[in-house]
């Protein structure tokens, strides 16, 4: 997950699925087994990660609680780029490659 709302109304999110803990997931919520994209777009996967969002905003202030999110068909990982070798976020690689998902949050 990347947290992005520099110079922006609002706090949003680009969230990305673990794949290789989607199975698992699904299977203990009842759910038939499914891709990324098709549980960045079930119902059940959403309401999950609202009310996770919701438990997390607590925790902050309502400037710095999400307010909207994006599921993105990504992982950020070593290979690809999105990380460094200590597993650090390269936010600039990120929202340079995800700049059109990141506008997406904050369309009318």
């Amino acid at each position: 997950m990347i947290v992005v709302g520099d110079q922006k109304p609002f706090i949003g999110a680009l969230i990305t699925l673990d794949r290789e803990m989607l199975a698992t997931w699904l299977a203990n919520h009842g759910l038939e087994n499914m891709d990324v994209t098709q549980a960045a777009q079930h119902p059940r996967v959403i309401a999950s990660l609202d009310k996770a969002i919701a438990r997390a905003n607590k925790s902050v202030s309502k400037a710095e609680s999400i307010r909207k999110f994006r599921i993105i068909n990504a992982e950020f990982t070593v290979d690809n780029g999105y990380l460094t070798p200590s597993m650090k976020l390269k936010r600039a690689d990120v929202a340079r490659d995800f700049a059109d998902e990141i506008e997406a949050l904050y369309a009318k």
